[in-house]
């Protein structure tokens, strides 16, 4: 059949349709092929197209999961897809493929998804805009002048633009809020260890990694996280047990919540006027809910805790690149990294052993403050970013110094990082768009292992201001 209005549907609502035997996965998969091939000329998020492996999979049989025949796209980072490439942004890893499937990718494949290709990231998930030298800038499909965010740009683009309804994204310092904020979307980051990172989780190891997806919907959100995010066997950090689906939770009243919010930012310096207003319009929004609002903020020592981060990401990444030079024979030449990459390498080769401890340290103590504020208040509000969506280029990993690139980097992005260190659940919801139609994401952070809180309350927002219909000017 004609499928016209593919890109109206979430995944659950074309799951329902192959069930019904409206539509068949088959052609979902062409659908999705369609408009990836018309419009990622524009947008550049899809970076390997495995179209013929996905029609082969729609062909069937596919596991019967919630998502079954529903096109899906992996990032081009972390996750294993058996037969794929796995660049991470990097020159030095452009020859790279996986042999088999991550357990993430495993549990994806088992909800019924069918895997068209890989989404666009900037070099080994560093920055929060799209744009390396090996995969090009990633383009926001609101106005392809500005950045989708990063690092999981490329799924957020497709996303927002109707190539497909959901994506796989991870998020490090903010990568799956950040992106979702830029165009439009859903996105949560999970608690520390909610979705499967496997047995070989070394890179994961100071725990600030998770992944999880961008979604037009909060239901796709909270059903994909029931299909993937249940016990893995010998996880030494198993998350608190939820207490039902959480696609139960979407349709939930979330009570009465009491929501502390603050625009503060870890140098002082004030956001941009236009996501102050929508922090502000939000507060009156949660009020007019019923909720109770309490201006706070963090009161941590941002100093402290962003050198102690620093260091420990630093060595972290030395200590990744030290594996990675084993199994490639060879070290990678300073031609092979991006200006920001090398001097992050640099500077975690100069560092102590002592010094990286001291600040996984102190980042512990600082994490307990921060955790403790959770027992005076449900949920943290703040805008995802401080600026709406920069220019592509005004953040640039490729041509700008370093030093340029992390304090730009401070202004657009100072909210999201604290709650990668401390593993809490955190959401980027889309309620506001900027004057020049930009979207303007808002950041609200649940208690350690409280998913559930955040999908009540997502829901109650998607109600009450919906996001779905508003399509961007590039769009399925």
């Amino acid at each position: 059949m004609a499928f016209p209005e593919y890109a109206r549907f979430d995944g659950l609502g074309l799951a329902e349709l192959v069930r019904r035997s409206e539509v068949t996965p088959l052609e979902l998969v062409d659908a999705a092929i369609e408009r990836i091939e018309k419009l990622d000329p524009r947008l550049n998020a899809v970076v390997h197209r495995a179209f013929d492996e996905a029609r082969e999979a729609a062909r069937g049989p596919l596991p019967d999961g919630p998502f079954r025949g529903v096109p899906f796209l992996i990032k081009d980072l972390g996750a294993r897809v058996a037969g794929m490439p796995r660049t991470s942004g990097c020159r030095y890893l452009a020859g790279e493929f996986d042999r088999e499937d991550s357990e993430l990718v495993r549990r994806y494949r088992q909800a019924g998804l069918v895997f068209l290709g890989k989404t666009n990231t900037p070099e080994l998930g560093i920055t929060g805009t799209t744009e390396s030298a090996l995969l090009g800038p990633c383009r926001n499909p609101w106005n392809p002048e500005h950045i989708a965010g990063g690092s999981s740009g490329g799924a957020a683009s497709a996303t927002a633009a109707g190539m497909v309804p959901v994506a796989h994204a991870s998020d490090g310092l903010g990568s799956i809020r950040i992106p979702a904020a830029c165009c439009g979307l859903f996105g949560l980051k999970v608690t520390r260890e909610r979705n499967p990172s496997g047995p070989d989780d070394r890179d994961r190891a100071i725990g600030f990694a998770v992944d999880h997806v961008v979604s037009r919907s909060v239901r796709d959100s909270a059903a994909m996280l029931d299909a993937t995010g249940y016990p893995e066997p010998a996880s030494p950090y198993a998350p608190p047990p939820k207490e039902r689906p959480y696609l139960e939770e979407v349709g939930r009243p979330p009570g009465r919540l009491r929501i502390a919010y603050s625009a503060e930012t870890p140098s002082g310096r004030p956001i941009h006027q236009e996501n102050l207003r929508a922090l502000e319009d939000t507060v009156a929004l949660l009020e007019e809910l019923g909720h109770e609002l309490v201006p706070r903020g963090l009161e941590v020592d941002y100093r402290a805790l962003y050198r102690a981060q620093g260091a420990v990401s630093s060595c972290n990444l030395a200590a990744h690149f030290t594996e990675l030079e084993e199994r490639m024979g060879r070290p990678p030449e300073q031609d092979e990294l991006e200006p920001l990459t090398w001097a992050s390498l640099g500077l975690g080769r100069r560092l102590s052993g002592e010094v990286a401890l001291r600040g996984l340290r102190t980042l512990r103590a600082l994490n307990r403050r921060v955790l403790a504020l959770f027992e005076d208040f449900d949920v943290y509000l703040t805008p995802v970013m401080g600026t709406p969506p920069p220019p592509i280029g005004h953040i640039d990993p490729v041509r700008l110094e370093p030093r340029e690139v992390q304090r730009r980097q401070a202004v657009a992005f100072p909210f999201t990082p604290p709650f990668n260190f401390t593993g809490q659940p955190a959401m980027s919801v889309p309620l506001a768009w900027s004057e020049d139609g930009l979207p303007l994401g808002m950041h609200f952070v649940g208690r350690y292992g409280d998913e559930g809180t955040l999908f009540r309350l997502a829901g109650q927002l998607e109600e009450a201001r919906p996001w779905c219909d508003r399509i961007p000017p590039i769009f399925g």
